[in-house]
């Protein structure tokens, strides 16, 4: 595994561990709220600081952009060609929730495509990694890194298809009924933050329809690793996502696979709203 994936990982690593300290202490759930209305707790702010002195240590050339930090403007933005793209607490309603499924997302992206990713998991310790060449990886505090192969869909099990604990609306509701018409039986997965792509990555899901809003940040760093191991993020016109593209940060709505081989856009096209 590349060495620079083990640094990251560590980064996000001792990030979970501020995190999981304002986790356990209750004077430490007190939650404001952003502009976007979007909620702010103190564990953002302390994962975000110790992600950035530590990115800044690691490849001080590189700028950040950070969920938690103040963005540039594209008109600076645009001129970066390798930049460390960071969301120091994926699923921060979850994280209030104390249901455990919320992540840290660090990424390096390379002319718009992410070329590393490392999603840690601060509750369990297990961390997902990927980089294009090197493939995708699953590690747990304290063992060594464990291969990871996305799903085949060409088998005879139930297609499994992950979806938003708050977000199963009518147009993801077409997306089930088109996928139940083509392979049968489907079976509903539901997890929050970037987790819902690492399960991808892992096997253990198939697709995952995002048609709602979400940010650059919130997927970069699974985008590597799912991509690392076999799958991909597809816009709706089934291109895959690209980041830094402008001014607006928010992603166009999704489609994540663990198998490309299957012909998605003639599938789903037809079900899938307009962006």
């Amino acid at each position: 595994m590349k060495a620079l994936l083990r640094e990251i990982e560590s980064i996000a690593r001792r990030a979970g561990a501020a995190i999981m300290e304002v986790y356990e202490s209750a004077e430490g759930m007190e939650v404001e709220y952003k502009d976007d209305n979007s909620p702010l707790t103190l564990a953002d702010q302390q994962a975000n600081a110790v992600i950035v002195a530590g990115l800044a240590d690691l490849e001080p050339r590189l700028p950040v952009l950070s969920e938690e930090s103040e963005q540039p403007g594209f008109d600076l933005r645009r001129l970066w060609r390798r930049y460390w793209l960071v969301d120091p607490l994926d699923g921060t309603r979850e994280f209030v929730k104390r249901n455990g499924e919320f992540t840290v997302n660090i990424a390096l992206v390379s002319d718009g495509v992410t070329e590393l990713g490392v999603v840690h998991v601060p509750v369990s310790g297990v961390s997902y990694l990927g980089g294009a060449g090197h493939g995708a990886f699953r590690q747990e505090a304290g063992a060594g890194p464990t291969p990871m192969q996305a799903g085949d869909t060409s088998g005879n099990s139930p297609l499994r298809m992950v979806a938003s604990r708050s977000h199963l609306d009518q147009h993801v509701k077409r997306v089930l009924r088109r996928l139940e018409a083509e392979f049968g039986s489907v079976e509903m997965v539901n997890m929050g933050s970037s987790l819902k792509i690492c399960l991808l990555a892992e096997g253990k899901a198939d697709i995952y329809p995002r048609l709602a809003p979400t940010c650059e940040w919130d997927t970069a760093a699974a985008h590597a690793v799912l991509a690392a191991a076999g799958g991909e993020v597809f816009d709706t016109n089934f291109r895959p996502l690209r980041y830094n593209k402008g001014e607006d940060l928010r992603n166009p709505h999704f489609i994540a696979v663990a198998d490309t081989k299957p012909d998605w856009q003639a599938l789903l096209a037809p079900v899938l709203p307009a962006d």
